[in-house]
């Protein structure tokens, strides 16, 4: 994996020399690019949150298989091991199976082609994932704008921006498309611990944007939530079950009480293919846990006494009673969330 300091800032992209990503660890101080050469090096990068969020985990997937699938010599016995060990990187993000479901779909249909039509056939079909992606990110920004009050400030947690997705962002879509439409808001951004990728990556990008924004931290949303500043809450997705019930960043599901408790809206905005309709609810939801380090570090600086015992669950479920409507591509889902969320998929299932 090679890094490089660039200017130009692009989540994740196809080259010639392999798939290039921004290094997401290493955001705000430095703009670092990194060239993953071969899948195995794509499965560390989303591993490690090289690259994050559940829209760009599926792009970096998709690429993932169709680099390893240029560099085999043997498609039928090699397919199946890179979609798996890239399958194995992280749980949650349901995103991460769609794409890979995909590219194997794509595999079955031109496995009778020649290898090297078969390669072009993946690597076109990656592409494709990654320009889909902005579009819907656009889409579902213009269907949530509308939503957002205007001359109020919007609350968000985690980091749901560009830098989750190929480009454009999903709760930060709709936020930049509600500052498209002339609303004059402006915007909140939890630190989101352990990781701060409000504090990293969220404030960062809204910075970059000219989009007026302020850092708090986690235990300060119920303080403001009350005081009557804040028009909404909108906050992505890493899966969601068929009844509404809503997997993302840990801290959502604290944020979507103290919202409901004073009566703030509370805007989940996701791609269809963030839901996961095989899940009857949140709890069948698998729950990452990740490395005790990201608790009793900051930054690599140690914040709490050596060999003290740590939880570090990645996500938390929100259930659908503090869902005011989930923003897709394809329109809102509102309660009863078992029939407006399967009704999106109308003529696509």
């Amino acid at each position: 994996m090679i890094s490089t300091t660039e200017s130009t800032v692009e989540t994740i992209e196809w080259t010639r020399e392999g798939v290039v990503m921004i290094d997401q660890t290493r955001l705000p101080r430095e703009t670092v690019f990194v060239t993953c050469r071969n899948y195995g090096e794509v499965a560390d990068a989303i591993r490690n949150m090289v690259i994050r969020g559940a829209p760009a985990i599926g792009v970096a997937a998709a690429m993932g298989v169709a680099l390893g699938a240029l560099q085999s010599n043997h498609l039928d016995a090699d397919v199946p091991v890179i979609c798996e060990t890239l399958a194995r990187t992280r749980p949650t993000a349901v995103n991460l199976f769609w794409a890979i479901e995909r590219m194997k779909q794509v595999y079955a249909s031109v496995r009778h082609l020649a290898p090297e039509e078969i390669r072009a056939r993946l690597v076109a079909e990656a592409k494709k994932i990654r320009e889909e992606d902005i579009a819907i990110n656009e889409a579902i920004g213009r269907n949530g704008a509308p939503l957002v009050p205007d001359g109020k400030t919007v609350l968000t947690h985690c980091n749901a921006g560009a830098l989750a997705t190929a480009g454009f962002g999903t709760a930060l879509g709709v936020i930049r498309a509600a500052v498209g439409m002339g609303k004059n808001i402006d915007v909140f951004a939890d630190e989101t611990r352990p990781f701060l990728q409000g504090a990293r990556l969220t404030a960062w990008e809204l910075q970059r944007d000219g989009i007026s924004t302020t850092l708090i931290t986690d235990n300060m949303a119920g303080h403001f939530l009350k005081s009557g500043r804040i028009g909404c809450v909108v906050v992505g997705a890493d899966r969601i079950a068929a009844n509404g019930d809503v997997a993302n960043k840990i801290g959502t599901y604290g944020v979507a009480v103290l919202a409901k408790e004073n009566n703030v809206p509370f805007y989940v905005a996701a791609p269809l293919s963030t839901l996961d309709l095989t899940l009857a609810s949140g709890e069948e939801i698998p729950i990452e846990e990740r490395a005790a380090r990201e608790v009793t570090h900051v930054q690599g600086v140690p914040v709490a006494p050596e060999g003290i015992a740590v939880a570090n669950p990645a996500f938390d479920v929100t259930p659908n009673r503090y869902v005011s409507a989930i923003i897709t591509e394809r329109g809102i889902a509102r309660a009863p969330y078992g029939e407006s969320l399967r009704s999106l998929f109308h003529g696509i299932l």
